[in-house]
């Protein structure tokens, strides 16, 4: 369990025993030491548990939910990558018109990568690992026939 949750339990512990929020600073200070939470948010999380909020876990989260990583940007970023393995994160910015980060989320959700200025997935298909299998053991009949200092 992180460590902040658990000392919210503690504090909504305390609350439910009836000590206040300083008595909980101290409390918390002798259990947890340099990692204790500080004042102001032990004396915020008490007064949220006075305020009848019974869950340590439940805080709303400021700022506007993202938008971005819908189903049609995913398909239009990997369709553009997909078209063009050179392209960079900044021309499908440009392209799809969402953040960095975003496109960033989106590239990692499908499992690709950067490898020599060139996005490539992750994890090869079948065919494509037999493809490599087949190229690998064509080149190495090559080498066997004319030579390696050919090469």
């Amino acid at each position: 369990m992180d460590l902040k949750l658990e000392q919210r339990y503690a504090v909504k512990f305390c609350f439910k025993l009836g000590k206040s929020a300083s008595e909980t600073v101290d409390m918390l200070q002798l259990a947890y030491g340099e990692s204790c939470l500080k004042r102001a948010t032990v004396f915020k999380w008490h007064k949220r548990f006075n305020e009848s909020e019974e869950d340590p876990c439940s805080q709303e989260r400021s700022g506007r939910p993202s938008t971005s990583l819908t189903e049609e940007n995913r398909a239009r970023v990997d369709e553009l990558v997909r078209r063009d393995r050179r392209i960079t994160i900044r021309e499908i910015v440009q392209e799809v018109g969402i953040c960095k980060g975003s496109v960033g989320s989106i590239l990692h959700e499908l499992g690709y990568r950067k490898v020599c200025a060139r996005m490539v997935p992750r994890l090869l298909s079948d065919e494509q690992k037999q493809n490599r299998v087949a190229v690998c053991l064509q080149w190495r009949s090559r080498m066997r026939r004319e030579g390696a200092d050919k090469f």
